[in-house]
């Protein structure tokens, strides 16, 4: 079932990997990110058991072409007709035209190089519209600000919704039981995303909802401050 984090605001439960998250918008619904292959038909029944039919739902915004991200995109862009939108650098992933890029093996030691993902193009999803930093999704959760975090990708966004406070990391930063980073191994350029992982703490967060992890609501800007200053 959705499980609400503020008014208007959901995140769906049980996708086995990675976190999608639904707002409730003046002309419908928007989705944030799409999660793996599987997660597609439990999305579309956790919105038939809300009250929403898939139509319903207006824009999926994409935080990055990884496949726990847009693995189920092209059964719910055809299922709603929603218009698909991410960052220009993300676009050609996400139509299936390149492959999903990788970090330098050569900047990568012992483990992490292992876990360096293996060649992979996505099933094509179409793309409506493409975004830059600075950007504004208006429509979604009162306007949504899109923010260039590059490093786990390289086009990857984060979105921030300024009188709510409220985050959208992707993939930045990850949080069980603490802030975190995914494993080095999994970004393209591991010392960008320090950079990206500045940029938001800088923001002031009261709430942010992570791509892995479960959202944190308590003493959020405190948190990321002082795991910035770490790095």
């Amino acid at each position: 079932m959705l499980k609400p984090i503020m008014p208007g605001l959901y995140t769906f439960t049980g996708l086995i990997a990675g976190r999608v998250y639904l707002t409730e918008d003046t002309d419908g619904l928007t989705i944030i990110d799409a999660g793996i292959p599987p997660a597609g038909n439990r999305i579309l029944a956790q919105l038939r058991a809300s009250g929403h039919a898939p139509t319903d739902v207006k824009r999926i915004i994409i935080t990055h072409a990884h496949p726990d991200h847009i693995g189920a995109l092209p059964l719910l862009a055809q299922a709603t007709d929603a218009q698909v939108i991410c960052h220009e650098l993300e676009a050609p992933v996400v139509r299936g035209e390149t492959e999903m890029p990788r970090g330098d093996p050569d900047k990568l030691q012992g483990v992490a190089r292992l876990i360096r993902p293996g060649k992979s193009t996505a099933k094509p999803s179409p793309v409506h519209r493409t975004v830059n930093d600075g950007d504004l999704i208006a429509e979604s959760f009162g306007g949504l600000q899109v923010v260039f975090t590059p490093g786990h990708a390289p086009g990857h966004i984060a979105l921030w919704q300024p009188a709510r406070k409220v985050l959208f990391t992707g993939d930045v930063v990850m949080y069980f039981n603490r802030l975190r980073f995914l494993p080095p191994g999994l970004f393209v350029d591991f010392e960008q995303n320090k950079d990206a992982l500045k940029k938001l703490a800088a923001l002031g967060a009261e709430i942010a909802c992570f791509g892995h992890g479960v959202p944190l609501i308590k003493d959020t800007a405190a948190a990321f401050k002082a795991f910035a200053a770490r790095w």
